[in-house]
């Protein structure tokens, strides 16, 4: 419980923070409706063919994507749950985490040095005699990067769902002795449905909002998605109607798609249970023994390989070269300065909301505005993926390039976009550890009449302490390998690791790339490392 003054100051911060991020999203897409509305009434050529087309192959490529990444990840979650003590069952469950935290433009290069003209797989198919048969490039190459990024997580989530079934079933089926096929159908399949259109729904939205994998494996005209051509329309062919269009087009397939994700879904089916510990017995025979094993083994592979030949590739660069330039280490400098400013002010304004949603509690049972608070306070953190970083930079670019120098203000406008598209997971990330901290502490510091600095000094610092680092590690790998707000922003004067990457691929120094790549990448994936490590010791310490 908090007193009615620091009731006050939180409601009134929490507003203060919804109205900095209504007029940021708002001013952004105020600013294509009103470009839109200067457009020929008829359309004129802006409703050409070409955004049709791109718009088309956008749905295309992201239906096929969901459908693969998600048939690939149920027979994968299913062998995974029916081995439950194989050495190196924990060392699979991380590697599935491994691509939601490395960059997509790191992981696009590991896919071309396997896939690509010159990769491994190419290499060995032209040994055997064949003439460059596989391209990375195209629908091909677009469907495969999402099954890598897509597929560990749709196992991920749909394994868990399998950990769920009542140990009382596995023991009935293995006493009637039923085939696998009844298994799957009688057991597996009613707790996986339940929760397999949510699962289509997140990755279809994660396909359909796609940038930098689309714009690296594209292949051109024939291969891009809305958010590619905005990028195109704007810093190559500065045609700001096409891309007022395609914005558009893309903002109601968001809010299509967010709302159609409000929808799916339900409540689980849950079996009967005593509640002794979930203990499942594998499948009978060797058959089964080695299509389990197979599928894992394979899964593994298809995973590890890009990130193996990543990390060759780039110790095969010539790192005393690499660092020796000033444009590297301005790189650096200025990724890790937007990457620090983005996740600070991340969980400055994730804190502030989840601090005014506990204040408005117990006011919400006799005021009907601090109910419509706490629901604004709640979806407004999670409405902020409505608007993906490209149409959101495309608003602004809109908004701002009659008046200022955009490109002079960029940092300020990446590290806003990666704070806000940042919002949501940390939101996530400190609201249980500060309803746990508050249960625990809030009665007493009242009692003792401790508030303001000295509170957070004394009491919320050292209990949220792992939660914030955690909050500001994940943060920061969300905005380190962050290609879309810079990409259109990006110049010689503000230029990042990604956009860096991303110049040295298209200019064909692939040995540059691939140390740049190396060097995000482990970045990023040691602030994941150290985000999941801390995600988990802080749900061990809460049941404690």
């Amino acid at each position: 419980m908090l007193g009615r003054r620091q009731t006050r100051f939180s409601i009134g911060a929490g507003c203060v923070v919804l109205g900095g991020m209504a007029l940021l999203i708002g001013a952004a897409v105020l600013a294509l409706l009103l470009a839109a509305a200067t457009l020929p009434a008829d359309g004129g050529p802006v409703f050409s063919a070409y955004i049709w087309k791109v718009a088309q192959f956008t749905l295309l490529q992201a239906v096929l994507s969901t459908f693969l990444s998600v048939a690939f990840a149920i027979p994968l979650a299913r062998a995974i749950a029916r081995r439950q003590s194989f050495l190196g069952r924990r060392w699979l469950l991380r590697l599935l985490a491994v691509p939601i935290g490395l960059p997509p433009i790191v992981a696009a290069l590991g896919l071309i040095e396997i896939w690509g003209r010159q990769g491994i797989v190419n290499s060995a198919l032209l040994a055997a005699g064949l003439e460059q048969p596989v391209s990375i490039y195209g629908l091909a190459g677009i469907l495969l990067a999402h099954v890598f990024f897509n597929m560990p997580l749709s196992a991920r989530l749909l394994l868990a769902q399998l950990e769920r079934v009542p140990s009382e079933q596995w023991r009935n089926a293995e006493q009637l002795g039923l085939s696998p096929w009844t298994v799957f159908r009688l057991i597996e399949w009613p707790f996986m449905r339940s929760h397999l259109a949510p699962v289509c729904g997140l990755v279809f939205m994660l396909c359909i909002t796609s940038f930098t994998l689309v714009l690296l494996l594209g292949g051109g005209p024939g291969a891009t998605t809305i958010e590619v051509a905005i990028y195109q329309a704007l810093r190559f062919d500065f045609d700001p109607q096409r891309a007022v269009i395609l914005a558009l087009l893309q903002l109601s397939s968001t809010a299509a798609l967010l709302l159609a994700l409000s929808l799916l879904g339900g409540a689980p089916e849950e079996g009967a249970t005593v509640g002794h510990a979930i203990r499942r017995h594998p499948g009978r025979g060797s058959g089964a023994f080695f299509a389990d094993f197979g599928l894992i083994v394979l899964a593994a592979l298809f995973l590890v390989s890009p990130l193996v030949s990543i990390a060759i590739a780039g110790l095969l660069a010539d790192f005393g070269r690499l660092l020796g330039e000033t444009i590297v280490w301005r790189a650096i400098t200025t990724s890790l300065l937007i990457a620090i400013a983005a996740a600070f002010l991340s969980v400055i304004m994730a804190m502030t909301l989840v601090r005014a949603r506990y204040a408005a509690l117990p006011l919400e049972q006799r005021h009907g505005w601090a109910r419509g608070f706490r629901a604004a306070a709640a979806s407004g953190s999670s409405l902020v993926l409505l608007v993906p970083p490209i149409v959101l930079g495309a608003g602004w670019f809109v908004l701002l390039r009659g008046h200022v120098n955009v490109f002079a203000i960029a940092p300020l406008i990446v590290i806003a976009v990666n704070a806000l598209m940042a919002l949501p997971f940390v939101v996530r990330v400190l609201e249980p550890a500060h309803t746990t901290h508050m249960a625990r502490t809030a009665r007493l510091t009242a009692s003792l009449g401790i508030s303001g600095l000295n509170r957070f000094i004394l009491i919320d610092w050292p209990g949220l302490r792992r939660a914030f680092l955690l909050a500001i590690a994940f943060a920061m790998a969300l905005s380190l390998g962050d290609l879309g707000a810079i990409a259109l922003f990006g110049s010689q004067d503000v230029i990042t690791l990604p956009y860096l990457l991303l110049q040295r691929m298209g200019s064909y120094r692939t040995d540059d790339a691939a140390g740049i790549a190396l060097l995000l990448g482990l970045v990023c994936l040691l602030l994941m490392v150290l985000a999941d490590g801390g995600r988990q010791r802080a749900a061990a310490g809460a049941q404690l």
